[in-house]
């Protein structure tokens, strides 16, 4: 993974403790990552995050500790703060995790979304209509990723948009690493499409089942797959990653 990776700072509100707001700006930071882009480890810099969030090292700390204790992180003693990636079969339950969360909101959206937001899912979307995207294709990895949280978001069910956040960070970088295998992206655009067509005509049994089915073989692509790639992270090998903090982009806590 490329050294300067941009992390996304969202505005932070006011009135919160300074922990609280390193904790939301890093968490938000972290469900912006590729972490299975590529095998060296991702590891995370306590004084670049404290100058980057223009904060001191206290509040940085505590925020990476209730980091840990969710299992977005990993503190090694001697060696560093590491993203934690996860094995082949811990992947594979969070794929069934978001999929059972993105296919109620599918079919919540259907009775929930206004007419303004289903109509403009089409237009929103263009890269699922027309020719396949080719492997890797940056572009449509984006689209991709925002098409499946614009859907938890038409569900309108907070429970069930706080959930999905804590898994976007895995299903992210999982959704774009299946994309980089042949085929996929043209069977990815077709069920998109389809899911699309459903969520226009209301139809939630419908768009509740496409989007089951679309989310159960991307876990079925990540069991079948001969290759292993950059599942999960083994402490011996923090030596080699990189080390992330965030660069500014709308200023210091405070």
């Amino acid at each position: 993974m490329a050294e300067d990776e941009d992390f996304s700072l969202a505005p932070l509100p006011a009135g919160a403790s300074l922990s609280t707001l390193a904790y939301r700006a890093i968490k938000d930071a972290l469900a912006g990552l590729d972490i299975y882009a590529s095998p060296e480890a991702v590891r995370l810099d306590a004084r670049r995050l404290s100058r980057d969030l223009g904060v001191s090292r206290t509040p940085v700390r505590e925020a990476l500790m209730v980091l840990e204790q969710e299992g977005f992180v990993r503190c090694e003693a001697r060696r560093g703060v590491y993203v934690v990636r996860r094995t082949r079969d811990e992947i594979v339950d969070i794929v069934h995790a978001w999929t059972a969360l993105e296919s109620m909101a599918a079919r919540l959206a259907c009775t929930r979304a206004s007419d303004a937001q289903l109509a403009g899912l089409r237009s929103a979307f263009p890269d699922f209509y027309g020719e396949a995207p080719p492997p890797g294709a940056a572009a449509y990895a984006d689209a991709n990723i925002r098409f499946h949280q614009t859907i938890i978001a038409l569900g309108q069910c907070p429970v069930i948009s706080g959930l999905a956040e804590n898994l976007l960070m895995h299903v992210r970088g999982i959704r774009n690493l299946a994309l980089r295998q042949d085929g996929r992206g043209e069977r990815s655009t077709r069920e998109h499409a389809a899911i699309i067509d459903a969520l226009c005509t209301r139809d939630g049994e419908r768009a509740e089942q496409l989007v089951l089915t679309h989310g159960l073989g991307l876990a079925t692509l990540i069991e079948q797959s001969e290759e292993e790639p950059a599942w999960s992270f083994e402490p011996e090998d923090a030596d080699a990653g990189h080390d992330l903090g965030i660069p500014h982009r709308s200023g210091a806590i405070g």
